[in-house]
């Protein structure tokens, strides 16, 4: 397959990658995404990772394909497929952090066993000279599921011999142990030798403790020191393992010894020599629960089993990205997916160097915009927040469209009522803005304290160090930095050595400062103003080299850490306790901004078509909170508002004998039982006819118990993930449980299936109109495996259930010889979906040039039921094409097609005055008469329809 750079997709489809679908699995559906009109597959990372890894971000090689996803024929067999069906690839990449829980990754294994003098300590953020003392060159591994010294001494800490080498076993752990405290070991093995001085393996086993002896030491930094430990050690273990296998006397002697070492439980003495030995040991085990506040190497978030990496060093990014930039030069690899930069030291830097790279590799010269490949990144913007116009990108992953578009189909004239609905139902008020504040100090208090500690202690140094600042104390400092960064707009800044601060910088910081000093009446604002001058890289005047170092560490430093905070305490925490509107609670939304107006909606397309136009469209996405088919109905709630609270008072009642009491209190709580009617609303099973199902199966319960579990841990209210509280997850799982019931005496059901069916079919008139919208708009539409039919899944795993291809294949197989009408009728099925998937995507393919560079135009309507629809045509010459969807259908009913539209009409521009069009679905002839399109014929047969010249 040729290949011209940058190729820019027409419709990717995301696949993820994991042991229960495979490269060969991947290769055998590549004739049904072609026939579905998929340009691009976008794959999940499958480079080597942990070995039960569900979704590929704990990648322990950069450099080696997954092995439980296939072997390189199985890759090149798929590559092959996909080329042969003129089907390029964009690869989700991996450049922040790494999975640091097993022993396949080389990098960090190396550390744990030679501390600062492994080659690949500056590989990762490790800070070896922590606060804590005792971690002086040491990691703290919070790995323990106990306390440590139980952990101990009921023996399941166990070292281990082999091939030459002592590991340490710790449930399905290995740690390696520093070779310059095998000495520990073998001087006892020495001992259960004595007998056999006069044999020549003697004096061998002698030689080699000496040679441990002068093994350059574990905290040694100087190149050629950390050279000479990684040959000698590996001289050491080779002959250890060659006495071995010479003289099995030296076997069972190290075997005896180690025998004393492990300890017997019960006998708290006989653990100390073990207890010498890891203590002497790179790291320091702790208990994971407890471990947050002294943890000291920078994590993915709060994920201990994901390490940090330092991109920003040209040797780490070198060893980081031969694979991968193979694969582009290969053409295996055609765009790529960067994985969280907020992460990154300097994202603009490394989105600049890897775009240099792929050029190289292609051999072609790098752009004017220094675009050489596909590429766009993971990046969460909030509020009026712009991608950064000089990184070399093509755009986001699709979240902002995905909240855009949900926010159109919400009836923002409900806000008022469905806010105080909410405060009822759950017995006060909650100020979303308030929430996200005490949120994200919790998340600094819990999860991530030691990194903001870091921050404090950074900031403490910097003032000592000026007269004018000196008196401030390392608590008022500390508490500055956690109260602005707790008033943080946006996820983060990206301030850079030797560039001017930018206007958007500057208002971010500027912006953080004045709401933390308005929260903090009692602080000294002296305070806030000198962390905001170092922000904004207003440094004093006579400050050296090293001072100007070292300020503008401690700036890139903090940058790092804002978002982990933003994602933890809003994304994490905030988003499972507003529930006024749940649907609205999706990664980069606003849910207090209670939709998005038709105007507002074009607006944003008309942005990416000027600025973005190959940005990602995504509406489901592995990280999304529920699938855009539960988004899509349970954004219809605001369209029956007065149903809706008629109904949950009744559910209430009939439901609260089934709540227990927990520490004096109800589980589930009043906010858990509002987000559980939404989201049974959400996912309700629809039988064939349309009609909800009477009953429920024990999958479907137990998917719902698993989600509520979920959510509930993340809320950090009555529960959470470092300190479950068992009880209040029980009662809620039994409430679930007991409300869903298939019993003729279940009242909730039957008060309930009314509602779920009114929810199902406006959530799917909003599903199908959300899918046109997308695969039409300015942008490059994504979809998430398997939502090409209706998908009813929540947050993560729940979305990460394997798609039934071969049934998906029939249904497309199947698609031509039914009827429009037919499929209306028959949409609980999913086929419409599929329909209005592959004709959309079959006639952008056929008219690329039209969706890619051809005009946005926003189209008004007039009529009755003007507020009722959505339109705009895409435009290139004489090309055209006319979108109509429809909005808010609770006002037309359902479904919303033909003559219920009465008046209804698309006015178009005169340069669109033509007097006939087709519609691409039905394949109709239309006729346009005074400039108008009635809404009644173009949907007069399906509720969406898109009109062509």
């Amino acid at each position: 397959m040729k290949t011209e750079h940058p190729r820019i997709p027409t419709c990717t489809y995301r696949l993820q990658f994991n042991r229960w679908f495979t490269f060969a699995q991947a290769r055998e559906i590549v004739p049904y995404l072609r026939a579905l009109g998929v340009s691009d597959v976008y794959a999940s990372p499958y480079f080597q990772a942990g070995a039960n890894s569900l979704h590929g971000y704990d990648i322990t090689d950069h450099n080696k394909l997954n092995e439980a996803i296939g072997s390189q024929e199985q890759y090149d067999a798929w590559i092959a497929e996909l080329h042969a069906h003129g089907i390029g690839q964009v690869l989700d990449f991996v450049p922040n952090h790494m999975g640091v829980a097993e022993p396949g990754n080389k990098w960090w294994m190396d550390v744990l066993e030679n501390g600062p003098s492994s080659m690949y300590a500056p590989y990762f953020d490790v800070d070896w000279r922590p606060l804590k003392s005792d971690l002086r060159d040491k990691v703290l591994l919070p790995i323990l599921t106990d306390q440590y010294g139980r952990v101990l001494e009921r023996g399941e800490l166990q070292v281990r011999f082999e091939e030459g080498a002592f590991y340490l076993a710790y449930q399905n752990q290995k740690l390696p142990i520093a070779p310059g405290t095998y000495r520990l070991i073998l001087e006892m093995a020495l001992e259960n030798l004595a007998e056999y001085k006069d044999e020549e393996f003697y004096g061998e086993f002698q030689s080699i403790l000496t040679a441990l002896e002068y093994l350059p030491r574990r905290t040694e930094t100087d190149p050629e020191k950390i050279a000479e430990r990684a040959r000698e050690k590996e001289i050491v273990k080779r002959r250890l393992e060659r006495r071995c296998q010479e003289a099995p006397q030296v076997q069972r002697a190290i075997e005896k010894a180690l025998a004393q070492i492990n300890g017997r439980p019960g006998d708290p003495r006989s653990f100390d020599r073990l207890d010498e030995l890891l203590n002497a040991q790179s790291y320091r085990l702790a208990f994971w629960r407890v471990a947050a506040e002294e943890i000291n190497y920078r994590r993915f978030f709060d994920v201990n089993d994901l390490a940090a990496i330092r991109m920003e060093l040209p040797e780490v990014f070198d060893a980081a990205h031969q694979l991968v930039v193979d694969l582009v030069r290969s053409g295996a690899v055609t765009g790529l997916r960067i994985d969280h930069p907020d992460g990154l030291y300097l994202p603009k830097e490394y989105l600049e160097a890897l775009q240099r790279r792929c050029a190289k590799v292609l051999g072609i010269s790098l752009p004017k915009d220094d675009r050489a490949v596909y590429m766009i990144a993971e990046k969460i913007l909030s509020g009026a927040e712009k991608l950064r116009s000089d990184w070399p990108l093509h755009g986001t992953t699709g979240y902002d469209f995905a909240n855009q578009v949900a926010g159109v189909f919400v009836d923002t004239s409900a806000e008022a009522d469905m806010t105080r609905t909410f405060h009822r139902f759950i017995g006060h008020t909650m100020h979303f803005g308030h929430l996200v504040y005490a949120k994200k100090r919790l998340v600094m208090r819990l999860a991530l304290a030691n990194e903001v500690e870091v921050l404090g202690n950074m900031l403490d140094r910097l003032s000592e160090k000026n007269r004018w600042y000196r008196d401030f104390t390392f608590e008022a400092l500390a508490r500055a930095v956690r109260e602005t960064i707790a008033c943080f707009p946006v996820y983060r800044t990206y301030l850079a050595p030797g560039q001017t601060v930018s206007d958007e910088d500057r208002q971010v910081i500027e912006r953080a400062i004045a709401a933390a000093k308005r929260r903090n009446p009692a602080i000294e604002e002296s305070i806030f103003n000198f962390l905001r001058d170092i922000l904004l890289f207003r440094f004093p005047e006579n400050l050296d080299a090293q001072g100007r170092e070292e300020h503008m560490q401690f700036v890139l430093r903090f940058q790092q850490f804002t978002g982990p905070i933003m994602a933890k305490g809003l994304e994490d925490t905030a988003f499972y306790i507003y529930n006024r509107l749940a649907a609205l609670n999706e990664v980069g939304g606003e849910p207090q901004q209670f939709g998005l107006s038709v105007d507002a909606f074009h607006e944003r397309n008309l942005d990416r078509h000027r600025n973005w136009p190959a940005t990602l469209l995504a509406t489901s996405t592995h990280d999304t909170k529920r699938s855009e088919d539960v988004r899509a109905r349970m954004v219809a709630i605001s369209e029956i508002l007065e149903l809706w609270r008629r109904s949950l008072q009744r559910w209430r009642t009939v439901n609260r004998r089934w709540k227990k009491d927990v520490n004096e209190l109800e589980a589930p709580d009043a906010n858990e039982e509002y987000l559980l009617y939404q989201t049974l609303l959400g996912t309700w099973p629809v039988g064939a006819n349309g009609a909800p199902a009477e009953n429920v199966g024990p999958e479907y319960i137990e998917r719902i118990q698993a989600y509520m579990t979920k959510a509930l841990n993340e809320a950090k209210l009555n529960t959470s993930w470092i300190q479950p509280n068992e009880e209040w997850l029980a009662a809620t799982r039994d409430f679930v449980a007991k409300i869903l019931e298939p019993s003729t005496k279940n009242k909730f059901l039957l008060t309930f299936l009314p509602v779920a069916q009114e929810i199902a079919r406006l959530g799917a008139v909003n599903a199908l109109a959300q899918a046109l919208l997308k695969l039409t708009s300015p942008g490059v539409p994504d979809i998430y495996q398997g939502n090409e039919v209706w998908n009813y899944s929540l947050v993560d795993p729940d979305n990460r259930r394997p798609v039934d291809y071969k049934v998906r294949a029939e249904m497309l197989s199947c698609l031509s010889s039914k009827r429009p009408e037919d499929l209306l009728q028959n949409w609980p099925d999913g086929r419409i979906k599929m329909f209005l998937t592959q004709r959309a995507l079959h006639f952008r393919n056929e008219h690329v040039e039209l969706f890619r560079n051809g005009d946005y135009l926003p189209l008004r309507a007039s009529g009755i039921l003007a507020d009722c629809c959505i339109s705009f045509a895409r435009r290139l010459n004489r090309h055209w094409a006319v979108v109509i969807v429809p909005r808010l259908s609770s006002r037309i009913g359902f479904p919303p097609v033909g003559d219920v539209w009465k008046d209804t009409a698309i006015e178009l521009p005169e340069n669109l005055a033509l007097e006939r069009g087709r519609e691409i679905f039905t394949g109709r002839e239309l006729l346009i008469q005074n400039r108008q399109i009635r809404v009644a014929d173009a949907l007069s047969i399906l509720p969406f329809a898109m009109v062509t010249s």
